[in-house]
């Protein structure tokens, strides 16, 4: 994990890349609470022997459950000593890119890439992939925003 003293010496990483968190599995338990907990129940998630014999594959996560990890993982990249308090702005793209299957693994990857001051805090852009364990492209790109208070 990646520790900053203060805002202003995040402010100076625009540009870079932050770092990785570790690597989390996906598997069929994670996917069917994501189900019930949204009420997707999509049988190309929840249903192993007809995902396989109508498409030849396994069950796949949830885009929005890869996006719903964002908050989790990149807790585990970075932290800010001197923070009271951070929330989240939301987001200004995501796209998913490719399919997660049931039982691989999964980290992000964060780049800041824009600071600016709001709200009596500090507005942090990054750049945020979900990268698949032994996959070239990323399941997830999105572009999420915070808001930090010293």
């Amino acid at each position: 994990m990646r520790v900053f003293k203060s805002v202003a010496e995040v402010v100076e990483c625009v540009g870079e890349e932050i770092g990785v968190s570790e690597w989390l599995s996906i598997g069929q338990d994670r996917i069917n609470d994501f189900a019930d907990a949204t009420g997707d129940h999509q049988w190309i998630h929840i249903d192993p022997a007809r995902t396989e014999s109508e498409l030849g594959m396994s069950t796949i996560a949830h885009g929005f459950l890869t996006l719903s990890l964002v908050p989790m993982l990149t807790s585990q990249i970075q932290t800010i000593s001197s923070v009271t308090r951070g929330i989240n702005y939301g987001t200004n793209k995501v796209r998913f890119t490719n399919m997660v299957p049931v039982n691989s693994r999964v980290r992000a990857k964060t780049k800041l890439i824009e600071a600016t001051p709001k709200a009596g805090g500090m507005q942090l852009i990054s750049e945020v992939s979900i990268e698949i364990e032994g996959h070239e492209r990323p399941a997830m790109v999105a572009e999420t925003v915070s808001i930090v208070f010293e």
